[in-house]
């Protein structure tokens, strides 16, 4: 595994795992080495679960086309009629509903309340996929993730946090 350092001039520093399962440090200009180093070290086992999360989701993303049309069949069949349901439930409409070949997001909802769900989705239990449109229904009312945000959420999935967790660990 490699250390990427940017420095640029910001106040913080962050961490990340990039496509290629490096990890990115991003530091003010004049941090000095031993304190990245320090910050990496720190934060090792971290990176090391980055990683393997990282690999899944690639591993997830790397399909051939038939299989990807069949998961298009199947999420143009599948999630409308979950929109709908949580939609009458939520008092939440959506002005449009798109599934794309996205890899980076599960889901988007843009400034006109439309939204986009990706195909891969579908490689999720059900539970999961619902956590995503109600996601994405709450940017409706909400186009921010605020406290009264996942609120919203919660009225209606309880167990969200459980939920997310099976997106983000798969």
């Amino acid at each position: 595994m490699e250390i990427i350092v940017i420095r640029s001039s910001r106040k913080t520093m962050t961490l990340s795992v990039n496509d290629e399962l490096n990890a990115v440090v991003k530091a003010p200009l004049l941090t000095p080495k031993s304190v990245i180093d320090n910050f990496v070290q720190k934060h090792q086992s971290w990176i090391e679960r980055a990683i393997e999360n990282k690999k899944r989701a690639i591993e997830k993303t790397s399909l051939t086309d038939e299989q990807i049309n069949n998961l298009m069949v199947l999420a143009k069949d599948v999630i409308p009629k979950r929109v709908e349901y949580y939609s009458r439930l939520m008092g939440l409409k959506p002005t449009g509903i798109k599934i794309t070949k996205a890899k980076k997001r599960f889901g988007s909802c843009n400034q006109n309340n439309s939204l986009c769900f990706s195909v891969f989705l579908m490689q999720y239990p059900d539970y999961a996929i619902d956590y995503v449109v109600v996601h994405e229904l709450a940017h409706i009312k909400h186009h921010n993730h605020s406290r009264d945000f996942y609120n919203l959420i919660e009225q209606y999935l309880p167990d969200y946090k459980d939920r997310e967790r099976t997106l983000k660990k798969s």
